[in-house]
């Protein structure tokens, strides 16, 4: 039986989805096939979001920054979670209608200056991992613990690259 497949939708896919992917991946283990993805996606993820995500140790070196047009066709998600107003807008609307769509807006660490942007990176860190969290006992899955004493990679199971 296959797992189901999350998108997690963002503008740039360079903080917001990728902290969701990376969060998905280490609190659900092997129950789902995550994927993030960007409608204007930027060259590269924030320092600062793989920084936090080192915090409570979770490598997300292996994820890269992505347009949501690699997966037009490729994919059937079972789940699009958009974490951004401007992509729940701006998303094809194949996949808001493809399977479950839930909105989760949340801030984007990259709109504030330099001084305040690792604070308010692991500040939407922390909202992610709740709301998801919640979303996880709501689908009857119970969430593994984070651990900043050991790295959870993701590398091994990040192979989403589209086919």
């Amino acid at each position: 039986m296959s797992k189901p497949k999350v998108l997690f939708l963002c503008t740039g896919n360079s903080a917001r989805s990728q902290l969701a992917e990376g969060l998905l991946r280490a609190l659900a283990g092997e129950q789902f096939e995550v994927f993030s993805a960007g409608t204007e996606p930027k060259d590269r993820i924030l320092p600062e979001v793989q920084e936090v995500m080192r915090e409570v140790g979770i490598d997300i070196s292996s994820q890269w920054s992505k347009s949501v047009t690699e997966y037009l066709g490729k994919v059937n998600f079972g789940y699009v979670i958009t974490v951004c107003s401007d992509a729940e807008e701006n998303c094809p609307a194949v996949f808001l209608t493809m399977g479950a769509h839930e909105h989760w807006p949340f801030d984007d660490p990259a709109k504030f200056d330099e001084k305040q942007r690792l604070a308010s990176t692991r500040q939407v860190r922390d909202q992610i991992e709740d709301r998801m969290r919640l979303w996880l006992v709501q689908h009857g899955i119970t969430p593994q613990a984070l651990s900043s004493d050991g790295i959870v990679s993701s590398k091994i199971r990040n192979t989403n690259r589209p086919r």
